[in-house]
């Protein structure tokens, strides 16, 4: 199964924050899996950095290359057909980032794992 992560997930896992329910970890951690991280993300992360909300103990790209690559997670580029998408949500959720998230869930048809309910105001699957 295809699972698109919200950066927190993506945080909270490779830091080993131990935040992240049963369910989100195993789905996570089952190999049968294909986990997705948005490029969104990848972006927030490095403004996150940039204004001291967000420090890791390397280098940001490198840090970032490293993470997807020891777990195996794949990067979800920001296609235009999302962005297409974004333009016609309701603005129950006003984060830009996890508008582009919830978008990406829609367009590609996958649930994202996710612990902020506002998500659920779409119709998407949100796993926690």
């Amino acid at each position: 199964m295809r699972l698109l992560i919200d950066t927190h997930i993506f945080i909270w896992y490779i830091l080993d924050i131990q935040k992240l329910s049963a369910t989100v970890r195993a789905l996570i951690d089952d190999q049968d899996n294909k986990i997705l991280l948005s490029t969104a993300s990848v972006w927030e992360m490095a403004i996150k950095q940039s204004i001291g909300k967000l420090s890791f103990y390397l280098p940001f790209e490198v840090f970032i290359k490293q993470q997807l690559s020891l777990n195996d997670f794949n990067l979800l580029d920001i296609k235009i057909n999302h962005l297409a998408v974004v333009a016609t949500l309701p603005f129950h959720h006003r984060d830009p980032f996890d508008r582009l998230l919830i978008a990406q869930s829609l367009v590609e048809k996958i649930p994202i794992l996710s612990v902020d309910s506002a998500f659920d105001a779409y119709p998407i699957e949100r796993l926690w």
